[in-house]
C-alpha cells in the first residue's frame, strides 16, 4: 500500500510532458518514479495517434492505458491493442473536400489506421510531419481511405478561427474542431475528448472521479482539465487554459511534472 494508492495522473504530452528538446525531462521521470512506487498510476492523454505516438511510447513510465487522438481512442501498450476507438462520419471525405475548397491555403492530415494522408501541404504541414517523425503519402481528399480517426487542419491561426467557424456551423453535429496549438486544428468524431475517454479509463480502473488529476497545455486539453480535481497547466499554456481557472504551475521546461507530484505528495500525507 502506498499513499498515492487509488489516484490516477494524467498528463498531455507536447509541451507538458515531452519539451522542446524532445525528451522528458530528468526531475519528471524521477517524480513519476515514485508516484507510481507509491501506488500512482501514470498515463499520458495526447492528440497523437497511434502511429505518431507509438515510437515515443518509451520515454514515458505509463502503466495504464494511453489515451490517443485527443480522446478518439484508448490503446494499452502493455497488451498491444486497441480498447476503444471512434471514427469521424464516411463522409468526411465530402466535408473536409468541401472545406478545402472554400479555403484553399489550408494544409490538412488524415489518419486512416497506421497510415497518414496528406493533402496540399504547407510549411506548418511539413514542420509537423517532421515533428512527429513519420512518412506520409499525398493525395486528394476524395482519394483518402476511409474511416478516418482524425483530421489536421494547419494553417495561420487566424484563418484556422474562420475555419473552425465554418466547419462547425455546417458539420458540427458530426465533428469536434480543437486546437491543439495555435496552427493546428484537430477534428474528431462528435463528442470525442480527452475528459470523455479520461472519465472512460478510470471507469475501466475503478479510480473515482475525485481521484484524477490531469495536466496540459492547450485547448484541446481543457476537456480532460474540467474532470480533473484540481487542473494544472504548465506555464507555457495557452491564454485559453488560463481563462479556463487551471492552477499554473512551472513550465514544461521547468518540471511541472515533478511539482505536481511534490503537490499531491503534501496532499497526500503518509
Amino acid at each position: 500500500m502506498g499513499k498515492f494508492d487509488g489516484l490516477l495522473l494524467v498528463s498531455d504530452f507536447d509541451d507538458t510532458l515531452y519539451d522542446s528538446h524532445h525528451r522528458v525531462p530528468e526531475r519528471n521521470l524521477k517524480a513519476l518514479d515514485y508516484f507510481r512506487r507509491q501506488g500512482g498510476r501514470f498515463t499520458v492523454a495526447t492528440g497523437r495517434a497511434h502511429r505518431t505516438f507509438s515510437p515515443h511510447v518509451h520515454l514515458v513510465p505509463i502503466d495504464v492505458p494511453v489515451v490517443l487522438s485527443n480522446g478518439s481512442a484508448l490503446y494499452d501498450f502493455h497488451q498491444g491493442r486497441m480498447l476503444v476507438q471512434t471514427l469521424l462520419s464516411p463522409t468526411a471525405p465530402q466535408d473536409f473536400g468541401a472545406l478545402m475548397d472554400a479555403f484553399p491555403s489550408l494544409g490538412i492530415e488524415t489518419y486512416h489506421d497506421e497510415d497518414i494522408f496528406v493533402y496540399n501541404p504547407n510549411p506548418i504541414t511539413v514542420a509537423h510531419m517532421k515533428k512527429v517523425g513519420t512518412d506520409y503519402e499525398v493525395r486528394p481528399v476524395s482519394q483518402m481511405p476511409v474511416p478516418w480517426t482524425k483530421a489536421i487542419l494547419q494553417q495561420d491561426h487566424p484563418l484556422l478561427l474562420e475555419v473552425q467557424r465554418w466547419l462547425l456551423e455546417r458539420y458540427g453535429h458530426l465533428y469536434e474542431a480543437i486546437f491543439s496549438n495555435a496552427v493546428l486544428l484537430e477534428c474528431t468524431a462528435r463528442t470525442a475528448s480527452k475528459g470523455g475517454m479520461v472519465l472512460k479509463l478510470a471507469q475501466l480502473l475503478g479510480v473515482e472521479r475525485k481521484d484524477i488529476y490531469c495536466v496540459g497545455d492547450n485547448q484541446n486539453d481543457i476537456p480532460m482539465l474540467a474532470v480533473s480535481a484540481i487542473p494544472f497547466a504548465p506555464a507555457n499554456c495557452a491564454q485559453e487554459v488560463k481563462d479556463s481557472g487551471a492552477t499554473v504551475l512551472k513550465s514544461c521546461e521547468e518540471d511541472c511534472i515533478a511539482q505536481i507530484v511534490g503537490i499531491l505528495d503534501m496532499r497526500y500525507p503518509s
